[in-house]
């Protein structure tokens, strides 16, 4: 499991996916965040990395979600990269075991996670045996739209 020495390399990690994705110009985290939310007070994620002749290459980001239909917990898994000159040597294989393991010896129902459409990935999830859901439709609100909608909050209700 990562550890809070491990930061900037967590963040190179997610610099280095998202340049894969294409979406490097999206990448807000610093280190103080991934700091603050992976190992501070209430850490929001945990990192598990995968390392090489000592060297960290790849890297799973997960944290727990719940299941209100199963009454238990789930992992999700929000990030699995692990860098190009390393790839086919098992190392996401090893990475998604240990994450299956984890989930099981903490009573999760289930593992799941989200991929772009036209990452080859989806094929490697597939030879593990996830299945492609397509009952459920993902949505996002951010940005402004999520303020707006957060501005009309009254706060009148009992919560």
């Amino acid at each position: 499991m990562a550890g809070r020495e491990d930061a900037a390399t967590i963040l190179r990690l997610i610099r280095e996916l998202a340049a894969y994705e294409h979406l490097l110009d999206q990448v807000r985290a610093s280190e103080a965040d991934i700091l603050r939310d992976g190992f501070g007070d209430r850490p929001r994620f945990e990192c598990l990395l995968a390392e090489r002749g000592g060297e960290a290459v790849g890297f799973a980001l997960f944290f727990h979600s719940y299941s209100t239909f199963e009454g238990r917990s789930c992992l999700y898994l929000e990030d699995l990269y692990v860098g190009e000159r390393v790839r086919s040597l098992g190392l996401g294989r090893a990475l998604m075991a240990r994450l299956a393991s984890l989930a099981v010896a903490r009573g999760c129902a289930r593992l799941e996670l989200a991929v772009l459409d036209w990452n080859p990935a989806r094929a490697f999830y597939r030879r593990l045996g996830f299945d492609h859901n397509t009952d459920w439709l993902p949505y996002r609100l951010g940005g402004a739209r999520l303020e707006a909608l957060a501005a009309e909050d009254g706060t009148s209700l009992s919560v």
